[in-house]
């Protein structure tokens, strides 16, 4: 059978791909190349990764060590094409080839399949943890449709954890210290007990000060105080049968930002907030925002209600007017420090068993995990601009200004929002209460911060059967159950100007209307999930064939079959709720006429919603074996990943409710290669894709809406490691990306709604704080028009931005709803915007290049001892942030440098080693995150952590 034929030649005479850097004294060829294997499961069985017909990297446990690759951000660095970030909402994003996590949403998917021990999983808090105690990671590149099944289209991420020892008793333990205070403990445990029964017990231990400074406090935040611990049992109980469990918790509860810094080219006019052309050390306008909208003087008027409430004009300073932005990503004034905490248990049971020509096996997972993170949303400390008179005027109506006997209908507002000298805002609970109801942060100038929390649970099956035939064929069938649940998600913002607004607005609705004092609920932005759960099955079988000797043939099908069902609200100032009622807002029957889905008929508390999808997928592969060393390959493959429902929207706009499954059609050519009796492994790759409904998000109305876009993707890797002897090693990875969208593809970009259209003026509407663009034959009708609805509303006509602001059209504040109803012929009122075609624009996360190089060298001592020092650099090319690209959106190229030189003792028995990370200080920024209109517009940044440097002991027995 050329499966086993081809796992013992690979072993025979392969070396790994990243292979460990303490080596035992030895002049023996062979048994440095037996050293140097390492077995993958890329295939869903043990074979060498020389042979496997994939584009796969792998890193032992030694591997990560020695290139000082502790978590994701570490991994992507030495990897062809691939790249990773942090992303605003508690997640992250792995991009494989282009392809990555551009749907943001509760029924999203994510493009590269994470697994543990080939078992996929769910909502994992794996990409915040250390790596401790593993066997290896695999990443596999390109769609992996048949074996690892839906939602793997960019790639897999494998993550094969250290199992137990049978044959002898071993433990490690190691200590760090670096700067920022941080301590890391790490050990392991291995125990036999008897001759069929092991167990093994590993964790790590984390705690850091932070890498960023609060300049209002003086204090450094976005530390680390995390944990985790892995217990496993392994019983033998026949030569043939194995049974592994495994149990895992992790838990983190610190100050940890979700994003570095939030940048902005200010836009004088108030109308964006932010402008278009570049990322400064600067602060939005707040004028622009939902609250600088609905708390203006303008509006106000515009409502019959007193322009003293106003806490700002439009057309006047705004409450960063005079905010000094830090020029450092590291740098940050804040009144609100982040709160996050995240813990995820994980359960997982394998059995295996050996029946000679068939080999059979079971593996169960189970996970619950959580995420809950708090932060300052504008990274800023605003000042209100007409806070003495807007507050004053407030005073003077709870002392009965309006009439006598109306003051109990502003009182309630200075009571809970009011503390002293502090302002205060609604806190973020789940029950909706919140500063009316007696819940409330305080703070000098008043704190705004959003949440963004969530609970999973998750459960999977899988069972495979595979042959081990004497003849030229062989097989596996198998099939996999998943059930995952969203029990909570939630994304609020919260801010002094929320309540003030609401409170103010709902208590001139309920004094003109008669009825009691209220405030419109909720106080705050919430887009709230209630429930969401995934019922998952596939059925797959894949064959080889043995051609001849030499010529192999893999070919394989796979059924998936996905439904998603979905509760869901989003709710702001959405109804009337009394002072009165203490309760949830929710609760009152004020709450009756809420609608959360206006799209279904009657009125709707929460918004439901189910699809279903399915398809099928496979792969096809022929490999030729030139010699033992020498493999070339051929492959087609098609990816699938499912689609999903778009939330519901504050305000109404005109979105898909659902946004349609993923596909990918992926040819791949490649060579894998050992020459010179393993001094050189040199493999390469290039591959075309053509992908059909890639799923990516924008923002509109403070929520992440997901559409579709088509797009053509190539390119070429190369890896290779260089062993000149025994003493030296180096690694040099090299990869190259065009990854476009394909055909007309027409969309608003958010960042300029006027879609570059010089007669068109971009409207921010003041009743909600959304844009919109009115469109016409010239600049002089389309200003004219604005310019003469405006002024029966008390508004100023439009306006021109700065020159270098990246905007062809002008701008203006008005309502959208009124300019649309008033529009003559020829004059067009555009929601969002002007639609803008994206062909040809690059895929965001797709570095056009990818390049590192590693060194090291191992001197040996006559004593046993030996001293290995290695450096590693790497390079990731430009990439854009966002699919609408543009300057604003690019992503700089940045180079990262490690280095650490470490002394092993005889037998490497115990190390002592020195290390420094990002050799450079480089502030390497992965991702962007663009906002909504109705906050402005501005971009939160994701970066690499800073240098860091340290010295770690360890010992081994």
């Amino acid at each position: 059978m050329r499966v086993k034929a081809t796992l013992l030649a690979g072993i025979c005479s392969s070396v790994i791909a990243f292979p460990a850097y303490a080596q035992e004294n030895t002049d023996d060829n062979e048994e440095l190349k037996d050293e140097n294997i390492i077995v993958v499961t890329a295939q869903r069985q043990a074979e060498s990764l020389q042979v496997v017909p994939i584009a796969v990297s792998a890193f032992s446990a030694e591997a990560l060590e020695s290139q000082q690759i502790e978590n994701a951000s570490d991994l992507q660095l030495t990897l062809p094409n691939v790249s990773f970030t942090k992303s605003n909402f508690t997640a992250s994003s792995f991009t494989i080839r282009g392809i990555g996590d551009l749907c943001v949403g509760v029924t999203c998917d994510s493009a590269t399949a994470i697994h543990l021990n080939s078992a996929p999983l769910f909502g994992t808090r794996l990409f915040e943890t250390e790596y401790f105690d593993l066997e290896r990671i695999e990443v596999l590149r390109g769609p992996q449709g048949t074996l690892f099944g839906r939602n793997a289209t960019s790639g897999v991420v494998n993550v094969v954890t250290a199992k137990p020892n049978l044959n002898e008793f071993a433990a490690k333990a190691e200590f760090e210290y670096g700067n920022y205070n941080s301590i890391k403990a790490k050990g392991m445990i291995n125990v036999p007990i008897g001759e069929t029964l092991g167990a093994r017990v590993a964790g790590f231990y984390l705690k850091r000060d932070g890498y960023t400074t609060n300049l209002n406090t003086g204090d450094d935040f976005d530390d680390r105080d995390m944990y985790a611990v892995r217990g496993s049992l392994r019983f033998e109980p026949t030569v043939d049968t194995t049974i592994d469990l495994m149990a895992y918790y992790f838990r983190e509860d610190d100050n940890r930002a979700r994003i570095q810094k939030q940048l902005c080219q200010r836009d004088p006019t108030g109308v964006l907030g932010c402008l278009n052309n570049r990322r400064d050390f600067d602060k939005l306008n707040s004028n622009s925002t939902f609250t600088g909208t609905l708390g203006s003087s303008e509006f106000l008027a515009i409502n019959g209600i007193p322009s003293t409430f106003g806490l700002n004009s439009l057309y006047g300073p705004d409450s960063y007017a005079n905010f000094d932005e830090p020029d450092d990503v590291r740098q940050i004034r804040t009144e609100f420090v982040p709160e996050y905490f995240t813990d995820e248990l994980q359960l997982q049971a394998h059995i295996e068993h050996d029946f000679g020509a068939i080999q059979a096996s079971l593996t169960g997972t189970y996970q619950e995990s959580s995420v809950d993170s708090r932060q300052d949303y504008n990274q800023g400390i605003g000042q209100i601009p007409q806070g003495a008179v807007a507050f004053g005027t407030l005073q003077a109506f709870a002392n009965n200004a309006a009439g006598p006997g109306t003051g109990v209908y502003f009182q309630p507002i200075v009571d809970a929002l009011f503390d002293g000298n502090n302002l205060c805002t609604s806190d973020t609970r789940l029950d909706n209460r919140g500063a009316y109801e007696g819940f409330r942060i305080c703070s000098p100038n008043g704190p705004q911060f959003d949440r963004s929390n969530q609970e999973n649970e998750s459960f999977s099956v899988e069972g495979i059967i595979s042959s081990d035939l004497d003849g030229p064929f062989n097989f596996q069938l198998g099939g996999i159950y998943a059930k995952s649940k969203v029990l909570e998600n939630s994304y609020f913002v919260n801010a002094f100007a929320i309540d003030y607004v609401t409170g103010i607005l709902g208590t001139f609705g309920a004094l003109g209307a008669g009825a009691p004092p209220g405030y419109l609920a909720t106080s705050f932005f919430r887009n709230n999930t209630t429930g969401f759960e995934l019922e998952s099955f596939g059925i797959f079988a894949e064959g080889y064939l043995d051609l001849s000797d030499r010529l192999k043939l893999t070919a394989g099908l796979r059924y998936n079959d996905d439904t998603k069902s979905v509760t869901a609200r989003s709710t702001l100032a959405s109804f009337l709720n009394p002072f009165s009622n203490d309760g949830d807002p929710f609760d009152s029957p004020a709450a009756a006429g809420f609608d959360a889905d206006p799209n279904t008929a009657g009125i709707q508390g929460i918004q439901s919603r189910t699809v279903s999808f399915n398809e099928i997928t496979g792969r096809a592969v022929l490999d030729f074996q030139i010699t033992p060393d020498n493999l070339l390959y051929a492959s087609y493959s098609r990816g699938y990943k499912s689609g999903g429902i778009n939330p519901p929207l504050q305000p109404i706009f005109q979105v898909p409710s659902s946004f349609a499954p993923e596909s990918i059609d992926a040819f791949e050519i490649g060579s894998k290669n050992v020459f010179a009796n393993g001094a050189l492994q040199l493999n390469a790759t290039a591959f075309y894709y053509k992908y059909k409904d890639l799923q990516l998000s924008r923002i509109i109305a403070r929520t992440s809406v997901n559409d579709t876009i088509d797009a053509n993707i190539w390119g070429a890797e190369i890896e290779a490691l260089v062993r000149p002897s025994d003493k030296w090693l180096f690694n040099i990875n090299f990869s190259y990306l065009n990854a476009q969208v394909a055909g007309d593809q027409f969309f608003s970009n958010p960042r300029d709604p006027g879609g570059g259209d010089p007669n068109a003026v971009i409207i921010k509407d003041v009743t909600n704080g959304a844009l919109c663009a009115v469109t016409g034959p010239s600049q002089a009708v389309t200003a004219g028009f604005v310019t003469a609805v405006n002024a029966g509303l008390g508004l100023q006509g439009p306006t021109a931005f700065p020159s270098d602001g990246g905007i062809a059209s002008t701008g203006a504040f008005g309502i959208c709803s009124v300019l649309e109803a008033n529009a003559p012929a020829g004059v067009s009122v555009l929601s969002p915007g002007v639609e803008v075609n994206l062909r040809g624009n690059k895929l965001p996360q797709a570095p056009e290049l990818k390049a590192s190089v590693g060194v090291q060298y191992t001197a040996e001592f006559d004593n046993g001892m030996t001293l290995v020092p290695r450096f590693d650099v790497a390079l990731t090319g430009e990439q854009y942030g966002n699919v609408f690209n543009g300057n604003v959106n690019r992503i700089d190229p940045f180079v990262q440098a490690n280095a650490q030189i470490q002394l092993n003792g005889p037998d490497d028995r115990w190390f002592v080693r020195g290390f420094v990370q990002n050799i450079f200080d480089s502030n390497s920024t992965t991702g962007l995150y663009v906002t909504d209109a109705s906050s402005g517009l501005f971009t939160n940044i994701f970066t690499l952590d800073p240098r860091r440097y340290g010295v770690a002991v360890g010992v081994s027995f």
